[in-house]
């Protein structure tokens, strides 16, 4: 328990952050968070360092919680109301994530800038400028060759420097 304790501790941040620019309402910030580290926390035992290392696996559990976020929220599931009903945010808490939100806006007008890329493209950009993975952890998250996402990131971040002297 106190190596996940260190793990939770260590990588919290920026897995919020992650969430953060994706999502203005911090208690779904906070809800996906939460999510995120309760799956890890499930299936801790099976991660298999030979895969990656913990912080990559963390962020893959991140996308998947946030995929399916999306995809309930496409298909008009009131889920996170009723949980938002059950556990309402502090007022504290939620000042403090309306704060790292408002953080994370240059990030998200970034993001909505290179929304013309390719969505692996944007995947790779994130994860290593944003999230500040190593190429290896997030060609692991990616389930590509580090080889590969080295050339991705350098081919998307020229069509992002391209979409921003064009706007």
């Amino acid at each position: 328990m106190e190596e996940f304790e260190r793990l939770y501790r260590d990588n919290v941040s920026a897995i919020s952050a992650f969430f953060e620019r994706r999502c203005r309402d911090p208690q779904e910030v906070a809800d996906l968070t939460s999510e995120t580290f309760v799956e890890a926390i499930r299936s801790f035992a099976g991660f298999d360092p030979r895969r990656g290392t913990v912080r990559a696996w963390l962020f893959g559990i991140a996308r998947h919680r946030y995929a399916q976020h999306c995809e309930r929220s496409a298909h008009g599931r009131e889920l996170t109301k009723r949980v938002r009903g059950v556990h309402p945010l502090a007022d504290d808490v939620r000042d403090e994530i309306e704060s790292r939100i408002d953080a994370q806006r240059v990030g998200r007008l970034l993001m909505e800038r290179y929304a013309r890329l390719s969505e692996l493209d944007q995947s790779v950009l994130e994860l290593v400028d944003l999230a500040g993975l190593t190429p290896t952890e997030a060609a692991s998250v990616l389930e590509i060759a580090p080889t590969t996402l080295r050339v991705r990131v350098f081919r998307a971040r020229g069509r992002l420097r391209k979409e921003l002297t064009n706007d």
